[in-house]
């Protein structure tokens, strides 16, 4: 597990990478796609963004790539800031790390960072996607925002338990595997 404050940054980058993809694919072919390609009138749902030029995203059209990258900077400002610390002491709280086993804290803290950040980042998504077109409303900002949380929390916790956490940890094993093999046998040649 991340140790430095590099090591930190690369395993929040990596996880938001993977959930910001994951998070897109589940929102526009799961969620939207039917609706997409019916008022596009297109037979796939790329075919149906293309056909739009884009995502309806701040009241504009924005190209996929950009939508991507917008959402990709929010999720890891907020996991830096406020989900990493805010799961730990949250999991610390429930799973005190010193009297409990390594896994069971790990899976603590997968399950407050998802409590914590499916709400922040769905907060986000229902300013984002907005329906600017029909003016702002407060009410309609709330509803689509608990509409997303609804829809968002369940494939959060599931996908972050079972797919993109384990993915995230074998990346930062590849990628610091070299440092940690080298701090061993510095290690044991001073032992």
């Amino acid at each position: 597990m991340p140790k430095t404050p590099f090591q930190k940054f690369f395993y929040s980058f990596v996880t938001v990478i993977i959930t910001v993809c994951a998070f897109v694919f589940y929102s526009l072919y799961v969620i939207e796609g039917e609706t997409l390609m019916q008022a596009n009138n297109a037979t796939s749902v790329l075919s149906a963004i293309d056909k739009q030029g884009g995502i309806y995203m701040f009241g504009h059209i924005l190209p996929l790539p950009v939508m991507m990258l917008i959402e990709v900077a929010f999720a890891l400002v907020l996991s830096i800031f406020i989900g990493s610390p805010t799961a730990f002491k949250l999991a610390s709280k429930a799973f005190p790390p010193q009297n409990s086993h390594p896994t069971l804290f790990e899976l603590a803290i997968i399950c407050s960072t998802a409590f914590v950040m499916c709400p922040l980042m769905s907060l986000i998504a229902s300013i984002a996607y907005y329906p600017y077109y029909n003016g702002f409303n407060l009410l309609t900002l709330l509803a689509n925002w608990i509409q997303l949380v609804c829809h968002n929390f369940p494939f959060a916790l599931l996908s972050q338990v079972f797919f993109i956490q384990p993915v995230v940890r074998r990346i930062f094993a590849f990628a610091f595997c070299r440092e940690k093999a080298q701090t061993d046998k510095a290690t044991l040649a001073n032992s």
